[in-house]
C-alpha cells in the first residue's frame, strides 16, 4: 500500500482540480456537505490544507500560517489549481513517505511519518472531491484502486465530540451498512450523508 499512496493521492488531487475548473463565481456561494460551508469556503480550505502539507513535506510545517485559510478574495479555482500544483510537486520527492510531518492543527508537537500523512491527505481529498462535485452537482467517481486503503484509513479516524467543533472537516460519523459501496462507507464514516442534498439521512 505505501508504495501506492503517492500516486492515489496524485490522482485524487488531479480529480479534484478537474471538478473545480467548473466552478464559476456564482458557485461560490453554493452550500456543500460540509455544514456551514460554502463551495467558497470549501476551496479555500482545501487549498489551505495544500499549502499546509506541502510545507510540512518540506519540513517547514510546524508554522501554523501555511495551515491558515487566506483572507477572502474570494476564494477561486485559480487559487485551489495553485496550492495542489505545490502539493503534488511536494509530495514527488523519492522519500516523501520517509519524512516526518509537523501536523500542528493536531497540536504544537505533533508529527507523523510521511507515508501516514500522505494517507491523511488521501482520505481528504477523496472526500472533499465528492463534497465539490456533490455541491456543483456533478459526478464523483471513486478510483477503484484507492477504494480499500481510503477505507481503512477511515475507519481509523476517531468518532465523537471533536467532530462538533467549529471548522471540522469530518461530522459525526453515521451508520455504516457493511454491505454498501466502498465510497457510500467512507462518506458514512466520516459524516456525510451519500444522499445529500437530496434528504436527510440517519
Amino acid at each position: 500500500m505505501a508504495s501506492d499512496l503517492v500516486e492515489l493521492d496524485r490522482r485524487a488531487v488531479l480529480t479534484t482540480m478537474a471538478t473545480a475548473e467548473l466552478v464559476t463565481l456564482d458557485d461560490l456561494s453554493r452550500p456543500t456537505p460540509c455544514a456551514g460551508w460554502t463551495v467558497g469556503d470549501l476551496l479555500a480550505h482545501m487549498a489551505a490544507q495544500h499549502r499546509g502539507f506541502a510545507a510540512s513535506a518540506r519540513g517547514d510545517g510546524a508554522d501554523l500560517a501555511h495551515w491558515h485559510v487566506r483572507p477572502p478574495c474570494p476564494h477561486t479555482p485559480a487559487e485551489y489549481a495553485e496550492s495542489a500544483d505545490d502539493v503534488l510537486t511536494a509530495f514527488a520527492v523519492p522519500d516523501v513517505l520517509e519524512r516526518t510531518f509537523a501536523l500542528p492543527e493536531f497540536g504544537p508537537e505533533v508529527t507523523v511519518r510521511g507515508e501516514q500523512a500522505v494517507g491523511f491527505h488521501l482520505v481528504d481529498y477523496v472526500v472533499h472531491g465528492w463534497d465539490l462535485a456533490r455541491a456543483l452537482g456533478v459526478d464523483y467517481a471513486l478510483d477503484p484502486d484507492a477504494a480499500d486503503p481510503v477505507l481503512r484509513i477511515a475507519e481509523m479516524v476517531p468518532d465523537g465530540p471533536d467532530r462538533d467543533a467549529p471548522n471540522s472537516p469530518f461530522a459525526r460519523a453515521l451508520p455504516v451498512d457493511d454491505g454498501s459501496a466502498p465510497l457510500d462507507r467512507i462518506l458514512r464514516l466520516l459524516g456525510r450523508s451519500p444522499t445529500w442534498p437530496d434528504r436527510p439521512d440517519r
